[in-house]
This record gives C-alpha cells, sequence and structure tokens, in this order.
C-alpha cells in the first residue's frame, strides 16, 4: 500500500530498496527555502542495518502488508519459541532473538499477536499487561515518600524491575509488557 513521505511514523514497516524496514525515527522537516521533507531512520528488519534516508513530501513509500494471527504459547527449547494457532492447531516456532526481552514474560497459554510478512513471522506482540509474581525485594527504608520512591524487585521469570515500597515478595502484580513497569498490585 503506497503511502505519502508526510504520513511515515515511528514502528512503521516500509518496503524500500528491495528490503523490510522498520521506522525507528522519523522528522517532518519545513525549510524557509525549498519544499517540505521527512527525515527517517530506519533499520532493516532482516539484515540489522541501518539506513537515514530523506523523503521529499510529494514523494510515497510502500507500507508493507502484514498479515496478523493469533497463536497460544506453548514452550520453548534451546534457540526457538513455539506457538500454536488456536483455530488450526498450526504449530510454529519463532527464533527466540526475534522475540528478544520479551521472550522472557511468555507463560504456557499465553494469547499473543504473530505478525506476517511473506508468510514468515517478523514481530510478537503480547498483550499490554501480564500478571506477574514477585520472587524478592528489598526492605523499604523509612522515611521515603511513597509517591518518588521505588525499590529493586525481581520477578518470577526473572526479569529486575522497580516497585513501590508496599510491594512485597510473594505478591502478585500487574506488569505493563511495553516498558517493562510495574502497574498496580493485585
Amino acid at each position: 500500500m503506497k503511502i505519502n513521505a508526510g504520513e511515515i511514523r515511528v514502528g512503521m514497516l516500509l518496503e524500500y530498496k528491495n528490503d523490510l524496514w522498520q521506522v525507528l525515527k522519523t522528522q517532518h522537516v519545513k525549510p524557509g527555502k525549498g519544499g517540505a521533507f521527512a527525515q527517517v531512520e530506519m533499520k532493516s528488519v532482516g539484515k540489522n542495518t541501518k539506513l537515514n534516508e530523506r523523503f521529499r513530501s510529494s514523494e510515497t513509500v510502500e507500507k508493507a502488508n502484514l498479515e496478523e494471527t493469533n497463536f497460544n504459547y506453548l514452550y520453548s527449547d534451546g534457540n526457538n519459541y513455539f506457538f500454536m494457532d488456536a483455530k488450526t492447531f498450526d504449530q510454529i516456532e519463532i527464533k527466540k532473538d526475534i522475540i528478544g526481552e520479551k521472550g522472557k514474560l511468555l507463560s504456557e497459554n499465553l494469547e499473543v499477536s504473530i505478525f506476517f510478512y511473506n508468510e514468515n513471522p517478523i514481530s510478537v506482540e503480547l498483550p499490554n499487561q501480564i500478571n506477574c509474581k514477585i520472587v524478592s525485594t528489598d526492605a523499604a527504608l523509612k522515611g521515603q515518600t511513597v509517591s518518588s520512591s521505588y525499590k529493586p524487585a525481581i520477578l518470577d521469570n526473572g526479569i529486575k524491575i522497580q516497585v513501590p515500597p508496599f510491594i512485597e515478595a510473594e505478591d502478585e502484580i500487574i506488569l505493563d509488557t511495553r516498558t517493562f513497569k510495574y502497574v498496580k498490585k493485585i
């Protein structure tokens, strides 16, 4: 699908120069002299290279056509995560480096959205919030104000986050999967 250069946003996937690029930064510039343009920083999905490109506002670029399918997480082995389509019961495997740090948040039967480009999985999107259990946390210091002080905690999946002082070990919390931040106690 063709889009105008002014419509390019961070996170979009573009087909450009026979490759798939994820937009990291975009800046729309209107100089005093000459036409407006978009300065775009992109990262190649397959090759892990970066590219800075300038598009005039009159130019069009090809937005990648992605197919989104819901899958349930099954298990992982040394290099891959395994997922199953709940409707067709088809199983797929995705390399751990595609999912990255978010892989630690996967739990059995968690429903995720997997995005495919040319029938190849390129990204996995978790629910915005998930439940986690605190394994250990430091003791709260007296005299600290509740609104501004946080203390380190370790979750059951090994991730280290900052939590408010009233959170103790064995507490259940809700974690934001996009920012890896504490949301609230359950």
